[in-house]
């Protein structure tokens, strides 16, 4: 028998109790089980007059709206805020009742513009979350896996113009120039000058100036181009975490920036976590970024990268270093000399061009005119040759393939599920919220689940905050 009665209920009275009405196992139950929300109350209690004014909305509620955006990845705050009208969880959540209204959509963006704008409260939110993590044991630290990740920019790619930008100095350039220096010496050679800014620094100097494309919506964004991308106006998200999948840091930098250039703002947030090991891919493997490491007494694990020789010619590893003569010796035994040590820290090798004109290997050796070979090597190689050696120690292997279950994976979830592949925001200040706040959400779901499938909350859990049960 056919039933109809579809509309018989839509005016019906009812008496219920807005607990009863989200299930037990409901998401946002046990992230609101999970930590204690009081905690934002300390972080931003200078923001507010205690005895003046109209009573605001409360900080809790106004924080736990985007967690809310972020956490399911709606796309914008206006929608977040119809979404939470009509649903229950969503208002049990945030503390309101059924017939509360609810804050207008442009209520976060004014408080962030009047009361948390150039402040670190986003991740400040972030480490107690990741605090938490930690107090419940759930992360390990020992090996920590680092990559970077690309969010399109709020920005119109045929809006731009081009200007001339100041390369920034590389964290390593002063050690390098004393470097560089102390090598020159010991091979009686005089120290390098340093260029004057004023008489025509070279382009590839720290000094000297290169053409950028640059947004006019959005400046502090960067033009982005890797392979087959699409180009377009991006940010980079470089990212740490471990082999559970906890995020542990993040770095927030315009997408026209190199990995290895970024990298040392989110080392400096992560070196005193524990980190034994430190997995990245082939983009940071530079002997700027390995000396870091090692200095510090952290394993540095990188891929292999196959040299980019010419079709035809020797490869690099074909010629020999003698590190006791600091010489090279070429396939065909003859000698290749230390020349000089030049800006970028290289050590330059010639051979014998008079030899080398008469040589049956030649073709295979070099396409110079004066059929001079030339061979650099760093004076950081050491620290390279380092990373090889640990590339092949036993597990490594094995080590570096679960960056696709770890990093790899969070970015994907990040992205497919969370709001990460584009921003509706404008400026890195904004961005940096964003990242935050995601990364928060992900941590947070983490533990909520991960203190389910444990037994720690659950439908009869109360509170324990402080007193964390051993997991």
């Amino acid at each position: 028998m056919m039933t109809q009665n579809t509309d018989k209920k839509r005016e019906q009275i009812q008496m219920f109790c807005m607990d009863d009405l989200v299930p037990k196992d409901h998401l946002l139950r046990l992230i609101d089980k999970a930590i204690d929300w009081s905690f934002i109350y300390d972080l931003v209690e200078e923001k507010y007059c205690s005895d003046n004014g109209r009573p605001s909305i409360d900080p809790v509620v106004l924080i736990k709206i985007p967690f809310i955006q972020y956490l399911y990845g709606i796309r914008s705050m206006r929608q977040t805020i119809k979404e939470i009208e009509v649903n229950v969880a969503y208002r049990w959540f945030l503390g309101l009742e059924m017939n509360d209204s609810v804050p207008h959509f442009s209520t976060f963006g004014k408080n962030y513009t009047r009361r948390f704008k150039d402040t670190d409260l986003f991740e400040q939110i972030f480490s107690k979350i990741l605090e938490d993590c930690y107090k419940w044991n759930l992360v390990d630290p020992s090996e920590v896996f680092v990559d970077s990740t690309h969010i399109k920019a709020r920005a119109n790619n045929k809006k731009l113009r081009k200007r001339i930008a100041k390369q920034e100095a590389l964290f390593y350039e002063d050690m390098l120039k004393k470097e560089i220096n102390r090598d020159r010496t010991e091979h009686n050679k005089k120290p390098l000058k340093d260029h004057d800014d004023h008489d025509n620094p070279p382009p590839d100097s720290p000094s000297g100036g290169m053409e950028i494309k640059e947004s006019t919506s959005d400046p502090e964004s960067g033009w982005f181009h890797k392979g087959e991308h699409k180009q377009v106006f991006a940010y980079s998200v470089e990212t740490a975490c471990d082999k559970n999948g906890w995020v542990l840091g993040y770095t927030v930098s315009p997408g026209n920036l190199h990995d290895s250039r970024t990298f040392k703002g989110l080392y400096d947030k992560i070196k005193d976590i524990g980190i034994e090991t430190l997995i990245a891919d082939a983009g940071y493997k530079t002997p700027a970024i390995a000396k870091l490491l090692i200095d510090d007494g952290i394993r540095p694990l990188f891929p292999y990268k196959r040299p980019m020789t010419k079709d035809g010619f020797f490869g690099k590893h074909e010629y020999v270093y003698d590190e006791y003569y600091d010489c090279y010796i070429c396939p065909n035994d003859q000698v290749l000399k230390y020349s000089t040590t030049n800006r970028d820290g290289y050590r330059e090798y010639k051979s014998c061009k008079h030899i080398c004109a008469d040589c049956q290997y030649l073709s295979q050796c070099t396409g110079s005119r004066d059929h001079q070979k030339l061979i650099t090597r760093h004076v950081w190689e050491n620290y390279m040759e380092q990373c090889e050696d640990i590339r092949h120690t036993i597990g490594m292997s094995e080590l570096y393939k679960l960056r696709k279950e770890t990093i790899e994976r969070l970015f994907g979830t990040a992205k497919e599920n969370h709001g990460f592949r584009y921003t509706q925001m404008y400026g890195r200040a904004r961005m940096e919220m964003k990242v935050g706040l995601t990364y928060a959400c992900l941590n947070l779901k983490k533990l909520a689940r991960m203190l389910q499938r444990k037994g720690i909350i659950g439908p009869s859990y109360d509170r324990l905050f402080g007193c964390p049960l051993a997991v």
